[in-house]
């Protein structure tokens, strides 16, 4: 459950207010200031919080270029009517002037998957873990939407990733962190483990700075992606960027259908997701831990053989409320049918005979494959 802002809190940051210089908010009155909204933030139960500029987004013209580019694949969220609002935040507030970013550790001491070498087992994200992040987060931005307008006068909109906003580049102009050659968004004492979500607000508050990339001449993750999905742009900044299309993360969640089969053996055992470019990420060595109950582990590498007999009600009962609900049973087990194909364990035949006697097409399809991998 989200954490409580009670009023006590909010006696707290009103001495935050009081001490620090305050900002201006769209109705002239003097109200708040980057200290205390950040204060509320973390008092919120987030574990980052930075203020960014609310503007023209420099990264824009290489996001549209990438989107059009096909770099997106078939994801049409983000290119469609919608990508062009990415271009400045207050297409979707016009009145905002600076926005809070937060972002929430979800990361566990469970192992990472590049310690999984049992080949009965089928890797989840970390991200899935938990409860889906997006009722989690929008709750907390609501406690701390609503402390701040018991403190001040002011417009606001809540955005988590359903947004057209270009998220990492706000947190990363909020001082949150830098982006990596991987994409995610690193933070030089924390790692990469964060969900990130934002405030548009009418303030006049101070703005972070962006930190130094720190990434230097590491390629690990580069080296270890086995679809090689992250590519040279070819330009000094960003140098690097995702081929969605190439990327284990939307083959097993984003695309729907069928799998190209040249791309199934890169899958291996992740069933949802991938974890590997961050699992190799010498910032993430020392990455901290949470004990938020919303992410502590549900399941983490279960057995495959056991989610291939899932029925359609077991599915939807074992993974409630989680991420993983969005492939839906058939893409689901589409993607264990992977897994087991690229074990290739003859323990495996019987239940892939009884996913390629299925009459959902695309989970008889990609069982038939796995079943001829083993032969």
């Amino acid at each position: 459950m989200p954490t409580p802002c009670d009023q006590s809190i909010v006696s707290g940051i009103l001495k935050v207010v009081q001490a620090q210089p305050v900002a201006n908010d769209k109705t002239g009155n003097q109200t708040m200031n980057a200290a205390a909204l950040k204060q509320i933030a973390l008092q919120c139960g987030f574990d980052l919080a930075g203020i960014a500029p609310a503007g023209p987004m420099l990264e824009a013209d290489h996001y549209l270029d990438w989107a059009r580019r096909g770099m997106a694949g078939k994801m049409g969220y983000l290119t469609d009517h919608r990508a062009d609002k990415r271009r400045d935040p207050r297409t979707l507030l016009a009145s905002a002037r600076t926005v809070l970013v937060v972002g929430q550790l979800y990361n566990s001491p469970a192992p990472y998957s590049t310690e999984l070498d049992d080949a009965t087992l089928g890797w989840i994200s970390r991200y899935a873990w938990g409860d889906d992040y997006h009722a989690v987060m929008r709750a907390r931005l609501e406690n701390v939407d609503r402390q701040l307008r018991q403190l001040t006068n002011c417009e606001t909109k809540i955005c988590i990733d359903t947004a057209p906003l270009l998220e990492r580049p706000l947190a990363r102009a909020a001082g949150l962190g830098w982006i990596g050659k991987n994409t995610c968004l690193i933070n030089q004492q924390q790692g990469s483990w964060f969900f990130l979500g934002e405030l548009l607000t009418s303030l006049e508050l101070e703005t972070g700075a962006p930190p130094p990339d720190r990434c230097g001449s590491c390629t690990r993750c580069i080296d270890a992606c086995p679809t090689a999905a992250i590519v040279p742009t070819g330009h000094h900044s960003p140098a690097w960027e995702l081929d969605a299309r190439l990327c284990i993360s939307y083959l097993n969640i984003e695309l729907k259908g069928e799998i190209p089969e040249e791309q199934r053996p890169g899958l291996g055992h992740h069933i949802f997701g991938c974890d590997i470019c961050q699992d190799v990420c010498p910032w993430n060595r020392r990455a901290s831990f949470t004990s938020d109950s919303p992410w502590q582990p549900r399941q983490t590498a279960p057995p495959l053989a056991d989610l291939a007999a899932l029925s359609q009600t077991e599915f939807s009962e074992l993974f409630r409320g989680s991420p993983v609900e969005r492939t839906k049973y058939q893409g689901f087990l589409r993607n264990v049918a992977i897994a087991m194909g690229n074990a290739a364990l003859p323990s495996f035949r019987a239940p892939l005979e009884k996913l390629a006697a299925m009459d959902e097409s695309v989970v008889a399809s990609h069982a038939q494959w796995a079943l001829r991998q083993i032969e």
